[in-house]
């Protein structure tokens, strides 16, 4: 049997090895349009910033030693130019030396991967732009740093990509501003969770241009659409990515209309012996059954095995991709799995969201940082749909718990039943995902219900809108409208709120709340939790100030004279 690979990074690598694995006497043959395979790409951004010091640790393997290992024929600079699919060959073009030539095969994998999506915009042949998706264009950044040290950049793009690079640029001394066209960065989470990455993005020094859309990139900067102009000496465009599938036009196999490969659950095409997976292709949500495109290299391994395992006859269905993934940003951690409001909203989910705010471990232990954890479920059950994490360490154990918790369909009954391990340094007996389990549970229950600032302050004198924190920290300051009965008087001056309002309450980060709501609610007073409430109003507040002023910044740039 011969088995050709298209493409020589996570997927098309990892179908090797499998292959070998499973038979010593195939012929294995992996092309590779660049010089460079089973790189670790989401290490990419890191070398720029020198965090990764050494090219070397990029590579995972060699051509040569990933040969060694399994005895596979690895083609590097082979580019599969088109797919006959009848005949069962693939054209191959060789850029080391300009031949071209069929290459027959029984079974061929597809994994090509996906490029950079290049937006239908003006360039300037001036301004240096860049990409980065594979060890070229990285060393091309890093070498661009190093011999012509810009002193700014522009990032067209705010997502993992998009945010990394910005990172590794300020780390390497570049004043940033990132461009997105989106209201925030970061879109695996929904916007609520974004107020504060915001604003810790904004303290390290990176100018967050939202909202706004790139127009033209000129020889000194980026033009967006409003107006308005981000000067730079460097641009890098990380607006996405799509499936590099151009090659099989003709051939048969089935495309999606992002261009994408369709495959089945096996992860066969609908052309005989042809398989795919990895980026290219598209997969069943495992959340919502949607098909969808979701380039991730966690997913792309494990469908790297079940493909070699499906070629040779062990008939395993993947289940599905729920979109696990993590960011570190400066600091920060932010992750995601599973569905966001918004999937929930555009699929017309019936859901339920709650937020809960909890350290990372407990308070007593020395060097406890803030965790907020967001949680989707459905109404009734409450099974568990998606959850968003922001904070700092442990963020990703608690995200892991979630991924496995949708993976295993449990509910909010059961994240606050599970058993997980607690030492101070490292949790609290309560773990955070115990207490998302809790305040999830008292919504499907009834016995507390969410309210979003953006509903409180537009309503009237028909509510109550109460502070429940100290005095001192209503002084401090306090949302406009919101009277101050402290949770610990509450008891001793319920009487003075009007039992035929609805009261809808406050404290810091909502524990404070939920008591003052179970105390209203047992006395007869229809009662609201604020999602978030103090911590997430002020960094909403923020936000909302920082991005008007950065977008003026931007708008006057244009304009020197009114600069």
């Amino acid at each position: 049997m011969r088995y050709v690979i298209v493409g020589g990074v996570a997927g098309g690598a990892g179908a090797a090895a499998r292959l070998r694995r499973l038979d010593e006497q195939a012929e294995i043959i992996m092309l590779e349009k660049g010089e460079f395979i089973s790189f670790a790409n989401c290490g990419l951004p890191y070398y720029i910033s020198g965090v990764i010091a050494e090219k070397e640790k990029l590579l995972v393997q060699t051509p040569q030693s990933f040969t060694g290992r399994f005895n596979v024929d690895v083609r590097i600079f082979s580019e599969a130019v088109s797919v006959d699919s009848a005949n069962k060959t693939v054209h191959v073009k060789n850029h080391a030396d300009g031949t071209e030539y069929d290459l027959s095969y029984d079974e061929l994998i597809l994994s090509p991967g996906a490029v950079p999506v290049i937006p239908p915009m003006t360039i300037s042949e001036k301004m240096p732009v860049f990409t980065l998706r594979n060890i070229p264009d990285t060393y091309a950044i890093k070498d661009f740093i190093d011999e012509k040290k810009p002193a700014t950049a522009c990032v067209i793009g705010g997502g993992f990509i998009g945010i990394e690079v910005a990172e590794n640029l300020k780390e390497a001394g570049i004043d940033v501003t990132i461009v997105e066209a989106g209201d925030h960065i970061m879109p695996n989470i929904d916007l609520d969770m974004a107020h504060g990455l915001h604003g810790h993005v904004r303290a390290k020094g990176v100018t967050l241009a939202l909202g706004k859309l790139a127009k033209e990139i000129a020889a000194d900067g980026v033009v967006l659409a409003d107006g308005g102009f981000v000067p730079c000496d460097m641009v890098v465009l990380s607006i996405g990515v799509k499936p590099a599938t151009a090659f099989l036009a003709g051939s048969g196999v089935e495309l999606g209309k992002r261009g994408e490969i369709i495959v089945d659950e096996y992860l066969h095409t609908n052309v005989d012996g042809i398989w795919a997976v990895g980026d290219a292709i598209g997969v069943k949500n495992f959340v919502s059954g949607e098909h969808s495109v979701i380039p991730l290299a966690g997913p792309a391994n494990k469908q790297a095995r079940l493909v070699a395992d499906n070629i040779k006859g062990r008939k395993t269905k993947y289940k599905g991709t729920q979109g696990t993934s993590i960011a570190k940003v400066f600091d920060m951690t932010v992750a995601s799995t599973g569905l966001s409001e918004k999937d929930c909203q555009r699929l017309g989910i019936d859901y339920h969201k709650s937020f809960s705010a909890t350290n990372s471990h407990a308070a007593y232990y020395p060097g406890p940082e803030m965790m907020s954890v967001k949680l989707l479920y459905t109404k009734g059950e409450g099974k568990v749909l998606g959850g968003q994490i922001v904070g700092y360490s442990g963020v990703d154990k608690r995200i892991d718990i979630l991924a496995v918790a949708i993976r295993a369909g449990m509910t909010v009954f059961d994240l606050h039943e599970l058993e997980l391990a607690y030492a101070p340094p490292f949790s609290s007996a309560k773990d955070p995902i115990n207490m998302a389990g809790y305040v999830g549970e008292n919504v499907v229950l009834g016995e507390s219900k969410i309210a979003t600032f953006e509903q409180v302050l537009a309503m009237g004198d028909e509510v109550t809108k109460l502070d429940v924190r100290t005095e001192a920290e209503y002084a401090r300051g306090n949302v406009p409208g919101f009277i101050n009965i402290p949770l610990h008087l509450l008891r001793e001056r319920y009487t003075e709120l009007d039992k035929s309002k609805p009261v809808y309450l406050h404290c810091q980060s909502g524990l404070r709340a939920y008591v003052a709501e179970r105390i209203l609610s047992n006395l007869g007073y229809d009662c609201y939790n604020i999602f978030g409430s103090w911590m997430w109003y002020t960094m909403w507040q923020a936000d909302i100030k920082a991005t008007a002023a950065e977008g003026e910044k931007t708008f006057n740039c244009a304009r020197p004279e009114l600069g």
